[in-house]
């Protein structure tokens, strides 16, 4: 077992870096490390195989966004879930409270009742887009204001499979001396993905098809030359004053649920990136319960159990709720923030 200073070299991730950056990545999907992935598929008795590394192509998509008080929101369109927090950021702004008061308990329980609608919508309808298009007419107007006139004062039920599974994720957001600015996230999915890893590489193969339903009357059932459901969400918002905000929130479920208390603080509360990623936040899990962690005033916690929520109160902070990063761009630099639960840091140079 390693301990603190000692040196870890790993030689065959080393060789395999170069080996991609000398080829340009060709090696991974045509060359001699896809063969080396395929040998090792065959004898796991997994399905993958080189020609299906040869047919990979990145995709260059636009973003879908929504205005948010007078600023742009974006989130990449599915199959991933971006479009549950632009969702609920949607219904907020048709409800009749204050949403800057994102630290009372009645604009909590419409922001968790607002994420229970988008939640729904996503696992209903997303999936691949090649099978279900962007998903847009979720944003409907006529839709979203069904959903707000849904939520009352009372909590309200949500299906265990209606909330997306947890995954390990790294998220940074970065922005330039010329403008220039990125909102970026990667993940293998749970810890290590699947736990295969092929010999002599160092590679570890992710475990993205775990987003599959076996459902094969949903859209998103597994099927062959098909992109699953995935939870990774890069967010971006264009400021109404002039400006850009990259941000993102790490965590499975809990990242579009962290993008709307995130962004609300941001946009509507006008509070500072670090503020915004230190105030305490909500989750929500099947049926009625909400996990909330401490630092809100005690009569949130009390009134939300009033309302109907099955209310627990985290000991402490984790990456169960999250964790985040943010860049704003101001008219003379930037500010930043970076979240307190797991590792990372606001840095400038």
């Amino acid at each position: 077992m390693p301990v603190a200073g000692s040196l870890i070299t790993l030689s065959h991730h080393a060789e395999t870096l170069k080996e991609i950056a000398s080829t340009h990545g060709d090696s991974f999907y045509k060359g001699a490390i896809a063969d080396k992935i395929e040998k090792a598929s065959v004898e796991q008795g997994g399905y993958l195989r080189k020609e299906d590394l040869e047919a990979h192509r990145p995709i260059w998509v636009d973003p879908i966004s929504v205005n948010v008080d007078g600023h742009v929101v974006s989130e990449l369109p599915p199959n991933g879930q971006g479009i549950a927090a632009l969702i609920a950021l949607k219904i907020l702004q048709q409800l009749d409270i204050d949403v800057s008061k994102v630290d009372e308990p009645e604009v909590l329980h419409a922001q968790i009742e607002a994420m229970k609608s988008a939640f729904a919508d996503t696992h209903a309808f997303v999936a691949d887009p090649d099978c279900c298009g962007r998903c847009e007419e979720l944003l409907d107007d006529a839709r979203i204001s069904a959903h707000a006139q849904s939520i009352t004062a009372e909590s309200s039920g949500i299906r265990a499979e209606t909330i997306p599974k947890y995954s390990s994720t790294v998220y940074l957001a970065v922005g330039d001396a010329n403008g220039m600015q990125v909102s970026f996230i990667q993940s293998n999915f749970e810890g290590f993905g699947s736990g295969v890893v092929i010999p002599n590489t160092g590679i570890a193969m992710q475990n993205r098809g775990r987003g599959f339903s076996l459902d094969a009357s949903h859209p998103n059932a597994i099927g062959p030359s098909k992109r699953p459901f995935h939870t990774i969400i890069p967010a971006f918002i264009e400021l109404a004053q002039g400006g850009n905000v990259p941000m993102g929130v790490m965590g499975g479920p809990m990242q579009p649920q962290g993008h709307v208390q995130v962004a609300s603080r941001l946009l509507f509360a006008n509070q500072n990136p670090q503020a915004a990623l230190d105030a305490p936040r909500w989750r929500v899990e099947p049926g009625r319960t909400v996990h909330l962690e401490s630092g809100f005033d005690a009569k949130v916690y009390t009134a939300l159990k009033e309302m109907g929520h099955d209310v627990h109160v985290a000991t402490e902070r984790t990456v169960q709720f999250g964790g985040g990063q943010v860049v704003y761009q101001l008219q003379d630099g930037y500010v930043a923030g970076s979240d307190s639960r797991r590792d990372g840091q606001a840095i400038g140079f």
